[in-house]
């Protein structure tokens, strides 16, 4: 019997570890959403917003869209874009892509929209003269 109660106690003892770990984790997980909260109060220029292109996962879709329009020098059709992916030009490709795309236009970061799926770049369009190129998109739907 003192076999049993041996592994009694140290099964106990495990759980007492566990229930006490268990805590310290509850602790640190609240503390660090404290941190996450005060980080969303600060303004956007002390956390130090990254650019723009540090700010696409490398490798993604959007990044490799970024370099094509930027390789490109002009606002492309999503067709174009579509194509130069390799993907094929279906309507859920082109849905897809144009939302991405789009939520970005909207909240005015890296890319823009110039016409009806048409999308540039801000940082080329920053640099372009007025007007410049925007005659390429108008007939596009």
């Amino acid at each position: 019997m003192s076999i049993l109660k041996e592994f009694e106690k140290r099964i106990e003892k495990k759980q007492d570890e566990i229930a006490s770990l268990e805590r310290q984790l509850g602790e640190v997980r609240a503390y660090l959403q404290a941190l996450q909260d005060s980080l969303k109060l600060l303004p956007r220029e002390q956390v130090g917003v990254a650019s723009a292109a540090d700010s696409l996962r490398p490798g993604s879709d959007m990044d490799k869209v970024r370099g094509i329009i930027s390789k490109n020098g002009k606002p492309m059709y999503i067709a174009e874009l579509l194509k130069t992916l390799g993907k094929e030009d279906t309507k859920g490709n082109r849905l897809s892509l144009s939302g991405s795309l789009g939520a970005y236009a909207r909240k005015g970061k890296i890319f823009s929209r110039t016409g009806p799926n048409t999308f540039g770049l801000l940082e080329i369009e920053n640099n372009l003269p007025e007007g410049f190129g925007e005659t390429d998109t108008a007939t596009k739907t």
